[in-house]
């Protein structure tokens, strides 16, 4: 699960990026607010990487592709954006654990 959940994280990080270059020409808001709010999600979403397979870690997860989501009030195309990646999201943590499931069994059969 960590190797999928951190590939989306790190592609989130990306995404937030230009995102928010994008917003900086394309909205009111202020270049301080822009930068502030995407820096700490962006260090967020790498944080996130390290502590993903501790418990809760995958729910803070959720909460960033919700706030992702949410975005879109700031740049409507993040809506979009944040559909996509709250799918990838899901699939990373759905397959990400029936490939950890499979390791684990293949392992007590080999021992």
């Amino acid at each position: 699960m960590r190797t999928l959940c951190s590939s989306t994280l790190i592609g989130e990080v990306f995404v937030i990026l230009f995102a928010a270059c994008v917003a900086m020409r394309m909205t009111d808001v202020s270049t301080a607010v822009i930068w502030t709010v995407s820096g700490v999600a962006m260090l967020l979403c790498v944080l996130l990487c390290g502590v993903i397979t501790r418990p809760g870690a995958v729910a803070v997860g959720w909460g960033l592709q919700v706030a992702l989501i949410a975005g879109g009030l700031l740049l409507p195309t993040l809506y979009g954006l944040g559909v996509v990646f709250a799918g990838l999201w899901w699939c990373s943590v759905h397959y990400g654990r029936k490939i950890d499931a499979i390791r684990a069994e293949r392992a007590a059969a080999g021992a």
